[in-house]
């Protein structure tokens, strides 16, 4: 009786190791039930184009099917007199996105940027990454650069795009109290770490009309960058949206939603 009472309590408990009770699987997986749909919920309103969870986010235009909206971020940097000059030829007016710190450093080519007819919007100071900042730090941010394009060009910018693209919370209500919009894109470049050829075929395929393309004329904050890449890929990039029928345009000054 004992050895068979050995040889039940063996299996049971073999049995318990193969398959545990109920309450220990739940134990397991419901914080993940829980947290994955947060997470997920987190993740999308971070980081996709089209979320407005946090706040309204233009991500495409909303005029005719025809227009095209060129941007570029992380300027005004050594390279930016070469897009101004380069979009001059091309006869194209764009938006960019610039950096607080960097206008400070280069204030004559932010000027420049506005008095060659181009759109100018609010990139942050010092391009962090707004998701791991806190409150003060994301006003600060945000307020600091509305201050060094005012004092740089004279103008009061509208526009407002999150370095990398990530928003933080904050951004709900920073946004309208500075007059801002928030402006996302349809496609971005990858122009940081692609050749020019791989930059084009990514654009052109991924581009339809009312499109906002993100491409780079600066490297976050750093004084000295080689935009190279970007910029051949923008002499690439224009002539084969012309054939196709597009026109472009500089991000409307939209105003700033509560």
């Amino acid at each position: 009786m004992l050895g068979s009472m050995g040889r039940f309590g063996t299996a049971v408990t073999l049995e318990c190791a193969i398959r545990p009770p109920l309450a220990r699987i739940w134990m397991v997986w419901l914080p993940l039930v829980l947290t994955l749909p947060a997470a997920g919920y987190a993740a999308y309103a971070v980081a996709h184009p089209r979320a407005q969870l946090w706040g309204p986010s233009r991500w495409q235009l909303d005029g005719p099917p025809d227009q095209i909206a060129l941007t570029f971020d992380d300027g005004p940097s050594n390279e930016t007199p070469r897009f101004l000059e380069a979009l001059d030829e091309l006869g194209v007016k764009a938006t960019f996105f610039a950096c607080g710190a960097n206008v400070e450093r280069c204030p004559s080519v932010a000027r420049a940027i506005v008095e060659a007819g181009h759109a100018l919007g609010n990139h942050t100071f010092s391009h962090p990454c707004l998701p791991l900042c806190s409150r003060a730090q994301v006003l600060e941010e945000v307020f600091s650069t509305q201050d060094a394009i005012g004092t740089a060009t004279g103008r009061t910018v509208k526009l407002f795009r999150p370095p990398y693209g990530l928003r933080s919370p904050v951004l709900a209500t920073a946004l309208p109290a500075a007059g801002l919009t928030s402006v996302h894109w349809t496609v971005i470049g990858n122009d940081w770490k692609w050749d020019a050829g791989r930059i084009a075929r990514r654009v052109l395929g991924r581009v339809r009309g009312r499109g906002i393309v993100c491409l780079h004329d600066g490297h976050a904050t750093r004084p000295h960058t080689d935009r190279s890449e970007s910029l051949e890929a923008l002499k690439q990039i224009v002539p084969r949206l012309r054939e196709r029928g597009h026109r472009f345009v500089r991000v409307p000054g939209w105003e700033a939603e509560a």
